[in-house]
């Protein structure tokens, strides 16, 4: 049975994460890329078996929606870890930490004085049209002037090497589970690689979460009472609520599981009584939190939580509002957000953007709309994008209205040639486009996971990786080859 030859192995133009030159692996890959060369087929299926066994006994799933229907599917997991050299990851950390404490200061300035629209850094039409800026939020102190406590950046690599900031998910980001995951299931797969020591721990995700929840309680001193409010098993992330509340040793609540007493404080339903609450890791948008401030009909929140935590009863991680930041247009402004507030230069680059609000900028889109990837501003996940080399005339023209109508709505960047890394298809070797997705905790002070999600687009050419629409993940290895 054959094996792998990285000489045949061509990604084809694009930058690819482990090989540099065919046969030639980058020098943080050459470990992982000898021990996969002296595999046969018979022995790589047997790898990826393992894998899959793995993912099914250990229950990692994800919710797919469709056509009415919601699916259970197994985690799409690939056995080839994706690599990065531990000095530019140090690097790339520095940059995170910078990037979300600007967005921090940002958002909160936003809630208070809005320096930052008065002194014409940031238009003020951009905030008036804002779809996740709450009125309700305005004047709120938050524990640290922090309000994204949980941050997941998205990175993409493009063809010259070059690691950008696609975007950044301040609501509600999601994903942080199957990091974990994807690490346990390839030390079981890949158990003798990791013996030397240089691929860096992910493992101590958790203990920093709960660290940085305790940090935010309105009761110092005291063990807090931390729980993470779901909106229940039917909401596609629910695996992972599950399994961040087991791993920190807390309780995972609906709704329907907390009251708010008559002395502003959230309490706990237990069999045998009520528990005060302190810290909420909630996982419910905004406008299901609190039917008394927002979406009267909502089933998923607590009535009276916004008044408990106005009053700083307790604390909500991320704080509602924190949304305002997470906006593809606000993206465009955040190497003027870094100046304006750390007087520094963005240590990560942005992806080159278009604001289709911006008269010069619109008509450049729409002239071009067969070279550029359009973006709404506050969909997530992938949907509502127009891809514009893969989108037909039709489909282009229909965008084309859509710009014309709602101009601040939308935002352009030019296609990306994101970066490969080997991916196991159909028993061979092939190139698959991927980016990553760090995690990044704000407390008393900012940690970044190492590494994070890498989500890989298992059909071929697709540019596409989310979960939900056909995408996969591996593991993230940050290898130190400096022999300490």
């Amino acid at each position: 049975m054959s094996k792998v030859d990285w000489q045949d192995y061509n990604p084809k133009g694009f930058y690819d994460e482990l090989i540099a030159a065919p046969g030639k692996p980058r020098p943080e890959a050459a470990m992982l890329c000898e021990y996969l060369a002296s595999l046969d087929a018979r022995e790589l299926a047997e790898h990826k078996t393992a894998a899959e066994v793995a993912i099914q006994l250990m229950g990692i799933t994800f919710t797919v929606y469709t056509e009415g229907n919601m699916i259970d599917r197994a985690w799409p997991f690939d056995i080839v870890p994706r690599i990065i050299p531990l000095p530019e990851w140090q690097r790339t950390e520095a940059g995170l930490k910078q990037r979300v404490q600007a967005l921090n200061l940002f958002i909160d300035d936003l809630y208070h004085e809005q320096k930052i629209v008065k002194d014409g850094v940031f238009p003020a039409e951009v905030l008036a049209q804002s779809a996740n800026f709450r009125p309700q939020c305005v004047g709120i102190h938050t524990p640290h002037n922090v309000w994204a406590h949980i941050c997941g950046s998205d990175l993409v690599r493009d063809k010259d090497g070059t690691l950008y900031v696609l975007e950044d998910n301040l609501r509600v980001p999601s994903g942080v589970s199957y990091m974990l995951e994807n690490r346990n299931v390839t030390k079981r797969v890949l158990p003798d690689l990791f013996a030397t020591g240089r691929i860096q721990p992910v493992d101590d995700y958790t203990s920093q979460l709960y660290e940085m929840l305790s940090s935010m309680s309105p009761r110092p001193g005291d063990d807090p009472v931390i729980v993470i409010l779901t909106p229940g098993i039917y909401n596609s992330a629910y695996y992972e609520h599950s399994y961040l509340a087991q791993q920190m040793g807390v309780q995972l609540v609906e709704g329907s599981d907390l009251v708010v007493g008559d002395d502003d404080c959230v309490y706990m339903r237990l069999v045998d009584g009520l528990c005060r609450v302190d810290v909420i890791y909630r996982r419910v948008d905004d406008m299901f939190l609190d039917p008394e401030v927002f979406n009267p009909d909502s089933m998923l929140g607590v009535r009276g939580l916004m008044r408990a935590w106005r009053k700083g009863n307790v604390a909500l991680a991320n704080a509602p509002g924190a949304g305002v930041a997470d906006d593809k247009v606000v993206y465009a402004f955040v190497p003027q957000i870094i100046k304006y507030y750390l007087d520094q230069e963005p240590l990560l680059p942005n992806v080159p953007s278009y604001l289709c609000m911006f008269d010069q900028d619109r008509d450049y889109v729409l002239a071009n709309l067969d070279k550029l990837v359009v973006k709404p501003a506050n969909e997530s996940g992938g949907y509502g994008m127009l891809i514009g080399p893969h989108a037909s005339k039709k489909e282009r023209q229909k965008f084309a209205e859509l710009i014309k109508a709602n101009p601040r709505n939308y935002m352009a960047q030019p296609t990306l040639s994101l970066s490969t890394s080997p991916t196991l298809c159909d028993g061979a070797m092939e190139p698959r486009h991927v980016d990553l997705r760090p995690f990044i905790l704000s407390g008393e002070t900012p940690w970044v996971t190492t590494g994070g999600l890498t989500r890989v687009a298992l059909t071929k050419g697709s540019l596409v990786v989310n979960s939900s629409q056909g995408g996969g993940s591996k593991d993230t290895w940050i290898v130190d080859l400096s022999g300490n």
